[in-house]
């Protein structure tokens, strides 16, 4: 059962792993320096508690902790507890949630366990803001996609921000690296990893000589891939997909916000393999 320990110093150093997370270069949860992942919330928590994520310490207020009382039964990390104005002062801004657990971050999976069993895995390239990519993976948990493999240039799914606005599915939802992510080294080349293993590989776009959305991701095993905010997928990856295709949308609209395309993509491929 979780030790609950009360503070009542912003400075003590137990409290280090959740200090200063508005300042960019002294986050605790970046990947590298302490590697730490960071749930926000009770529900968020509670989805960290049933992963492969282990808490080895929380922070919080009397509520929440008397909220989360259940669940920590089989938790031997400490819950520290501190009031809202003491938690102000270590996170660095006001906690609405009330409650941060830490973990240490696991190794990556590989890509052969991510894929194992998949038939529907969405494909990511320089989806690089962290909300968006938080919500990619809420509608992936919502719509029945297996797996998300992350390209070049991806935000890190681990950052607190994604975390909290994927409420907590970024810690559930399989994923992993099909590429370097902070470059585009030897990238689309890896796509055919996935070709190889039976997958076809859509690509979402705008174009008008796009195929239909429904069309496109009839098969056994699809893999959708899915551009930056923005630019949309590079000219490489659209040209090693082997289908493209395209929401339809009225032509005084280019595009939509990725995350809402996603869905769209997620639930038209679960309607079509149901």
């Amino acid at each position: 059962m979780a030790d609950v320990i009360d503070i009542d110093d912003p400075a003590d150093p137990r409290l280090d792993r959740f200090r200063d997370l508005a300042v960019a270069d002294r986050r605790p949860d970046l990947p590298v320096g302490r590697g730490i992942v960071l749930a926000e919330g009770a529900l968020v928590v509670r989805r960290m508690l049933a992963s492969r994520f282990t808490p080895i310490a929380l922070l919080g207020v009397e509520r929440r902790r008397a909220e989360l009382a259940a669940d920590l039964d089989a938790i031997p990390a400490p819950f520290y507890r501190a009031t809202a104005p003491v938690m102000a002062q270590v996170v660095g801004f006001h906690l609405n949630r009330g409650v941060l657990a830490a973990a240490p971050r696991p190794p990556e999976l590989p890509l052969d366990q991510v894929l194992a069993g998949a038939a529907t895995v969405a494909v990511l390239e320089g989806v690089n803001d962290h909300e968006n990519l938080g919500a990619m993976f809420r509608n992936a948990a919502g719509l029945g996609v297996d797996a998300v493999l992350l390209g070049p240039r991806c935000a890190d799914p681990l950052y607190r921000r994604s975390v909290r606005v994927s409420m907590g599915y970024v810690l559930r939802v399989p994923f992993a690296r099909i590429a370097d992510t902070r470059s585009d080294a030897s990238w689309p080349v890896e796509l055919d990893r996935l070709r190889e293993r039976g997958f076809r590989l859509v690509a979402l776009t705008p174009r008008p000589t796009a195929r239909p959305l429904p069309a496109a991701v009839q098969a056994d095993r699809v893999a959708l891939l899915f551009g930056a905010e923005g630019p949309g997928l590079s000219d490489e990856a659209m040209r090693a997909a082997d289908v493209s295709a395209r929401i339809p949308m009225p032509p005084d609209v280019d595009s939509l916000n990725v995350a809402t395309a996603a869905a769209l993509a997620f639930y038209e491929r679960l309607r079509g393999s149901g």
